[in-house]
């Protein structure tokens, strides 16, 4: 576990930091609570957040980068933003939490950074990565959940999803968001062990009950 000391972190006892990742469409915000409600229910202290946001600083960022008027905004300006919000959510609400021994399921991490701004917007997987590490100082999750759907699956549940919120990234071209794809397969030969694939074409229930087996072969070993 890491505590901020003096703009650093210091090593310490943790709990587990899990985090949630997949296209847009994946249904993974949705699978994510029942996963944190039936942790909770398990008897397990568990704390649920998002990102871009989960407190004050970092959900002003969010509005400034998902807004969907701000369609001049840099390739670069947007991964600093993120990598922004990320430090400030990271030192407010992750650490804090895994110190005191808690499990942190956290919608999107760094790997949304190097999917959607490493490969979709073509700056770079390891550029991002350069980026992010003066962020997070090492903080990477203990396990990953990717929910695998196709670009044009994701964008046609979105489309049909009439309560949905549609943000700037939503209405990027099916080309971006092949990249964004990509990006995450890349990810995931090169984090096998971190990284776990769950079938997002299933049933929620289905899809529900593969997510809590991992989660479950994890926090037992």
């Amino acid at each position: 576990m890491c505590v901020s000391i003096d703009g650093g972190f210091k090593e310490m006892k943790e709990g587990r930091f899990i985090t949630v990742e997949g296209p847009d469409g994946a249904g993974k915000s949705t699978i994510l609570k029942e996963l944190y409600e039936k942790l909770v229910e398990d008897g397990h202290t568990v704390i649920k957040t998002r990102e871009p946001g989960g407190v004050s600083i970092a959900e002003q960022i969010r509005e400034v980068i998902l807004n969907k008027h701000n369609t001049a905004m840099d390739i670069r300006t947007e991964a600093l933003l993120y990598a922004a919000a990320r430090r400030q959510h990271l030192v407010e609400v992750v650490v804090p939490a895994l110190e005191k021994g808690a499990i942190v399921i956290c919608d999107r991490f760094i790997d949304s950074s190097l999917a959607y701004q490493g490969n979709g917007r073509g700056i770079g997987m390891d550029e991002v990565m350069n980026i992010n590490q003066f962020a997070i100082e090492d903080r990477m999750p203990d396990l990953t959940l990717y929910f695998d759907i196709s670009p044009e699956e994701g964008l046609k549940r979105i489309a049909q999803h009439d309560g949905r919120e549609v943000n700037r990234l939503d209405l990027e071209s099916l080309d971006f968001h092949q990249k964004v794809y990509e990006g995450y397969q890349s990810l995931i030969k090169q984090y096998p062990e971190r990284i776990k694939v769950v079938d997002a074409r299933e049933s929620k229930e289905e899809v529900f009950a593969s997510a809590y087996e991992i989660v479950m072969g994890f926090l037992q070993n």
